[in-house]
């Protein structure tokens, strides 16, 4: 398989290529105007279901306008477009006032979003993620880091960790035992071969929180809950938005495979004098300048470039796209060709 060649450096024979289409962009641009776009690129959209299915998405509660979502663990969200998650509007544990009396949700019935039975999840085999050429699945977006700043919010967590809050510790703990019960029921249930650990780290400039804080509270926890998945062999992919570049080291200091990171917060020179052959970079094209901005010229550069500075014919590189509004129409095709040119 192809992807499988790119993630072990197995000389792949293309760069593996994922357009992702946010669902909220079926009210946002014309339907079939956009669905149009999609099936004229094949490689990208290999098994692209019909109109009246793609153009239709059934949004979850937490990503529905003006709907207020309650998930496992109390956090209250909201957003203002169908399609995209919001933000947290009130933390269970504003204050430490309540937390003898706070209970985790059971991993047993419930993911960080929603009920799961995983026994029909382990019957369905079906992919959770954008490779849908594994077996595969996701623990949660935010499933530790941002998970703590939705239960005690932001400024209550840094400036907790900062004081050495016990309570800190007491709830990060919590949050890795439900995350492990996740991971292992994924492992052991469902039969998982691609396990991802999506979370954002970064801002535009540095990270959410100091790489001292990052190393004591959140790296431990992050090598906790991958380490099941490295002893049963299982490729794990970490999502992080933002600026990484001081927290690089300590992320390859993982049992990861690959990394998806931004391309231009983090520099493209950058990912490649520091990340190239050292882990199979998944590049997270821009979302913010270029292809919001630009023009099909400058587009085409761009992916032009990272792929002669990123890419190796031993493999470690797949790249990624997630269009959401507001990108002009002319900018889309221009990215679709663009990327389908390299993954033939």
């Amino acid at each position: 398989m192809n992807l499988l060649k790119a993630i072990h450096f197995d000389h792949p024979d293309s760069i593996p290529m994922i357009f992702h289409v946010n669902d909220s962009c079926w009210h946002h641009y014309n339907n079939e105007e956009l669905y149009c776009l999609m099936a004229s690129h094949p490689v990208l959209f290999p098994d692209l279901s019909s109109f009246e299915n793609t153009t239709n998405p059934e949004f979850p509660d937490y990503a529905r306008k003006n709907h207020l979502f309650i998930d496992p663990w109390g956090c209250k969200w909201q957003t203002n477009d169908d399609g995209i998650i919001g933000a947290v509007i009130e933390h269970p544990l504003e204050t430490w006032d309540e937390f003898e009396k706070y209970n985790p949700p059971d991993p047993g019935k419930t993911t960080h979003w929603s009920p799961i039975n995983w026994g029909e999840a382990a019957s369905s085999k079906s992919s959770v993620g954008f490779f849908k050429s594994l077996n595969s699945a996701d623990i949660g977006h935010g499933h530790t880091f941002l998970k703590l700043i939705d239960i005690h919010g932001y400024e209550n967590s840094i400036l907790d960790m900062a004081d050495e809050k016990p309570e800190i510790l007491q709830l990060l703990d919590m949050i890795t035992e439900f995350n492990l019960g996740l991971v292992n029921r994924y492992i052991k249930e469902v039969g998982v071969e691609f396990l991802g650990y999506a979370e954002d780290l970064g801002m535009e400039i540095g990270p959410m929180l100091s790489p001292s804080m990052f190393r004591k509270y959140i790296l431990p926890a992050y090598k906790q809950i991958l380490k099941p998945a490295a002893d049963a062999g299982i490729i794990t992919h970490m999502h992080s938005d933002g600026d990484l570049k001081t927290l690089h080291t300590d992320l390859l200091s993982l049992n990861l495979h690959i990394l998806n990171l931004q391309d231009l917060v983090n520099g493209i020179d950058w990912i490649r004098d520091n990340l190239k052959g050292k882990i199979c970079i998944d590049l997270d094209i821009d979302r913010q300048k270029i292809t919001v901005n630009g023009t099909p010229a400058e587009i085409h550069e761009l992916i032009d470039y990272e792929i002669s500075q990123l890419n190796d014919p031993a493999g470690g590189l797949t790249m990624i796209y997630g269009l959401y509004p507001g990108v002009p129409v002319e900018n889309i095709t221009a990215l679709m060709d663009a990327m389908e040119e390299h993954a033939e």
